[in-house]
């Protein structure tokens, strides 16, 4: 997302950038109809490590407090990376598939729609 500043001589660099983040990168999940999070998570996480560390290590650490993250069968799963479909390789790692610094990640669920089917 670009910014424009209010001003011409605006020469402060983003504090956000991944150098910033010693090797490591942010990736913004959001688990779509689960309104039980308000916005999507920021996750800080080395480009190395493989999809499955994030969706299995990673991501229930910030999930799992919603009553139907046990019963995603990810196989149903839709994904998006950055508003796109995207069919994540377990094994490889986020960088192989794309998923760079602030790269925004989409879970659909279509078979769970919140808690009492209320979106949240």
């Amino acid at each position: 997302m670009s910014v424009k500043a209010y001003y011409e001589d605006y020469k402060y660099p983003a504090k956000d950038r991944q150098e910033n983040f010693h090797g490591n990168q942010l990736v913004y999940v959001n688990w779509d109809k689960h309104l039980l999070f308000a916005a999507p998570f920021t996750l800080m996480v080395s480009p190395a490590i493989s999809f499955r560390s994030l969706r299995d290590e990673v991501m229930p650490n910030a999930f799992n407090q919603h009553p139907e993250w046990t019963a995603i069968d990810w196989q149903k799963v839709h994904w998006l990376l950055n508003g796109e479909p995207f069919t994540p390789q377990l094994e490889c790692t986020l960088v192989d598939q794309g998923i760079t610094h602030k790269s925004f990640l989409r879970i659909q669920t279509p078979e769970l729609t919140g808690i009492s089917a209320a979106g949240i």
